[in-house]
C-alpha cells in the first residue's frame, strides 16, 4: 500500500509537471516543448525558447521544491509541538520575512545600501525577505533556550508574528500608494520568482533544508511516544526542538523570500499525508508528506494559469481553495471522534 501511494504520487508528480509546462497564456505545441527541453530547438521561435525555459520551468522546478519544503516543514511542527493547527508561518517567521520586504519596498525606496555597496530592485527584496524571516528565526531560537515548554514557545512564535505584523501595518499606512500596491502584489505569492540564474540558490538551499529534515525521522517518531519515552531513548528533546527550528526556520524564510508568503500548504498537507497513509510513522509519512507538497504546489500553479489569456490568478487566491476543506474536514473528524 505505501509503496503504491509514493508510486502514484510520483506519477502523479510527473503529470502535472509536464501540465505545468504545456500550459499557460501562450499555446505552444507539446512537440516544439519536448523539442526545446532536448535542446533541438533551431527551428523553434526565440520567444516560445524564451517562455519555456525562463517563466514555465523555473516555475515548475519551484513549485516542486517549494511545496515539499512547506509540507514538511509543517508535518515537524506538528509533531514536535503536538498542534494540528501548527504550520511554518506560526512562529512569526513568514511575518519577519514579510517586515523585511515592507522596509525595503515602503521605507527604504526598494534599495538597500551601505556605503559604497547597494542592491536595489528583486535582489534587493529577495535579500530583505531572507534576512528577515533569518532573524525571526534567531529571536525564536533565543527563547527556546530559555523556555523549555513547547506551548509557551508557541506562544511566544505567535506574539513575534504579530509584532511584525502591527509593523508593516504601520508602515503601509505611512507609505505611498504605489510602494502599497508593489508591496501588495508580493504578498499575493507566487512560484515565478525564481529564474534560472537564482535557481541553484534556491534549489541547494531548500533541498539541504528537506535533507535536515530526513535527518529528524528517527527523533520525531520518539517524540510521537511522550517526552518522557523520547528521554529514555536517549532523544535529547531541546536538541531535536532547536535543530528543528534552524531547519523550518530555513525552509520558511528562504520560500518566503523568493515566492512571498505561501499559505495552507505547511498547514493542510500534512494531514492529506495520514489520510492518504493512516499511519503516523515519519519513516514513510514525511516522504509522502513532501511528495503530497509538491502536488499540491504543482496543481495550485496549473490552476493560476488556467484562465489561459484573460490574466493570471494569485497564487494566494488558489492555496486556501486547497486547503481550507481538509483543515475543515480534521477538525471536524477530531471533535466527532
Amino acid at each position: 500500500m505505501r509503496y503504491r501511494t509514493l508510486t502514484l504520487l510520483l506519477t502523479v508528480i510527473v503529470i502535472l509537471f509536464s501540465l505545468n509546462l504545456l500550459v499557460g497564456s501562450i499555446k505552444i505545441p507539446a512537440t516544439d516543448v519536448m523539442a526545446i527541453l532536448l535542446g533541438d530547438s533551431e527551428e523553434v521561435k526565440a520567444s516560445w525558447r524564451y517562455i519555456v525555459l525562463e517563466s514555465r520551468l523555473p516555475q515548475a522546478i519551484t513549485a516542486l521544491l517549494c511545496g515539499g519544503a512547506l509540507s514538511v516543514s509543517g508535518l515537524m511542527l506538528q509533531t514536535a509541538f503536538r498542534n494540528a493547527l501548527a504550520d511554518p508561518s506560526i512562529f512569526g517567521i513568514s511575518s519577519g520575512a514579510g517586515l523585511g520586504v515592507a522596509l525595503v519596498m515602503l521605507l527604504l525606496g526598494g534599495s538597500i545600501g551601505a556605503r559604497s555597496v547597494s542592491v536595489s530592485g528583486y535582489v534587493a527584496i529577495i535579500l530583505a525577505a531572507f534576512v528577515g524571516g533569518m532573524i525571526v528565526m534567531a529571536v525564536i531560537f533565543f527563547f527556546s533556550t530559555v523556555v523549555r515548554n513547547d506551548v509557551m514557545l508557541l506562544i511566544i512564535g505567535i506574539m513575534v508574528g504579530y509584532l511584525s505584523s502591527s509593523a508593516i501595518s504601520l508602515l503601509q499606512f505611512f507609505a505611498t500608494d504605489e510602494g502599497v500596491k508593489s508591496y501588495m502584489v508580493w504578498g499575493m505569492g507566487s512560484f515565478g520568482g525564481v529564474s534560472m540564474r537564482h535557481m541553484p540558490t534556491f534549489a541547494t538551499v531548500t533541498l539541504l533544508g528537506i535533507a535536515g529534515a530526513l535527518l529528524l525521522i528517527k527523533p520525531l517518531n520518539a517524540l510521537l511516544l511522550g517526552d518522557r519515552y523520547a528521554e529514555n531513548l536517549g532523544v535529547n528533546i531541546r536538541r531535536v526542538r532547536n535543530w528543528l527550528l534552524v531547519v523550518t526556520g530555513l525552509l520558511t524564510a528562504i520560500t518566503t523570500a523568493f515566492c512571498g508568503p505561501i499559505s495552507f500548504i505547511g498547514l493542510a498537507v500534512p494531514h492529506m499525508a495520514r489520510l492518504l497513509l493512516r499511519s503516523d510513522n515519519h519513516l514513510v509519512l514525511m516522504p509522502v508528506t513532501i511528495l503530497c507538497g509538491s502536488v499540491v504546489a504543482l496543481l495550485c500553479n496549473l490552476i493560476c494559469y488556467l484562465p489561459g489569456e484573460n490574466g493570471v490568478i494569485p497564487l494566494g487566491a488558489v492555496t486556501p481553495i486547497m486547503g481550507a476543506p481538509v483543515i475543515i474536514y480534521v477538525i471536524t473528524k477530531g471533535r466527532n471522534s
